[in-house]
């Protein structure tokens, strides 16, 4: 989610500056690529670009591609393969052995229904939708960004002849919280469809505004999550102390619940340094969905918090994360900060955390689809 609000930024200042801009949106992957299916990036008729296709080496092409774009005033789609083992012809040296395609749309300001306006759309609500993204691998008709589903079509320019199909299997996504591929047929030819699900950035809420907890909500701030800070001390929580913050707050753990919302998207972590605060504070977390609770200090302090609470469940001990984070050997408190966003992070990707090395299977889920 960071990308786009990133691409949105940059285009809304490109925008002001009277340049004119194209998106560049990764819409299907066959094989190995750096970057999956929904990578993005904004380019600049002066070349600026905002976001990433691949891991650099796509970007030059592209760039070329976008000024094409740009100046047709229509959308192109790209493919770049690379299967062949002498991929140095293609001038791009992606060395990933996969086929990319790339979808180019200029961005037309008149157009309110062009793809950095659903973009906008997009982030306007703190909710998971549904991002259809249509293109043709074997015709001419890149019909581009067009639908945002938020529970019905908030903002669409689906062809009616394949609406009501294209409803139906976004429906499906949004319920799996999958994304998927499908295909449809429009004017007689092939239409291919990308659903995107996306789901809201990560809910950082830290309890805790010394000083360890600085470099833990700049590191997520870095990712483009949205971050909150709450401490009972006024002297500690501020903005001034926290500039990148979406909330400071400086409240009592009985008060933080009606100041703050709770998602899918929602990690708690207590990390106060003061033993009765995060105890209450865990008592009401205990009784709400919160999907991440962490907690800073030794395992002991957890199950001496939980036995105070009455609280020590099997089903509480596994829900908690104490000590909060992964062991990577962190000592200091950005290296503590690390871990604990890395841990986060794998809980709600439902990744393992194992070293990469090790895996079996191919790292990305669309690879097995594609496969």
């Amino acid at each position: 989610m960071k990308e786009i609000t990133d691409i949105i930024k940059a285009y809304q200042k490109a925008t002001k500056e009277k340049k004119k801009t194209a998106l560049a949106t990764v819409v299907k992957v066959e094989g190995s690529s750096y970057r999956r299916p929904g990578a993005r990036m904004l380019i600049t008729e002066d070349g600026h670009l905002t976001g990433a296709i691949s891991g650099g080496c796509l970007e030059g092409d592209a760039l070329r591609k976008a000024l094409s774009a740009i100046v047709q005033q229509e959308n192109k789609l790209i493919t770049y393969d690379t299967t062949d083992e002498d991929d140095a012809k293609f001038g791009v040296q992606l060395g990933c052995n996969g086929i990319v395609h790339i979808l180019f749309e200029p961005i037309i300001e008149a157009d309110e229904l062009n793809p950095i306006a659903i973009l906008i759309a997009l982030q306007s609500k703190r909710e998971s939708a549904v991002l259809a993204t249509l293109f043709s691998l074997t015709g001419k008709q890149q019909l581009g960004t067009g639908m945002l589903f938020r529970n019905k079509p908030i903002l669409s320019k689906v062809p009616k002849s394949i609406s009501d199909e294209a409803i139906k299997d976004i429906l499906k996504v949004a319920e799996n919280k999958t994304t998927a591929f499908e295909v449809y047929e429009h004017d007689s030819q092939q239409i291919d469809a990308f659903l995107e699900f996306i789901k809201p950035p990560v809910s950082l809420i830290i309890a805790g505004a010394g000083n360890d907890a600085q470099p833990l909500a700049e590191m997520a701030y870095l990712l483009g999550w949205e971050v909150t800070v709450i401490d009972g001390r006024p002297t500690h929580a501020t903005p001034q102390r926290f500039a990148n913050a979406t909330k400071v707050l400086v409240s009592k753990p009985e008060n933080v619940l009606t100041q703050i919302q709770i998602d899918e998207q929602t990690a708690f972590v207590l990390m106060t340094h003061n033993y009765n605060y995060d105890l209450e504070l865990l008592k009401y977390l205990l009784g709400t969905n919160v999907p991440y609770i962490g907690t800073l200090g030794p395992k002991k302090k957890l199950v001496r918090m939980l036995d105070e609470l009455d609280l020590a469940t099997t089903a509480n001990q596994t829900r908690v994360h104490g000590p909060v984070g992964l062991d990577i050997g962190a000592e200091t408190a950005e290296e503590i900060a690390i871990s604990i966003l890395a841990e986060i992070k794998s809980v709600f990707t439902g990744a393992s955390a194992m070293f990469l090395k090790e895996k079996k299977k191919p790292i990305h889920v669309y690879e097995l689809k594609n496969n």
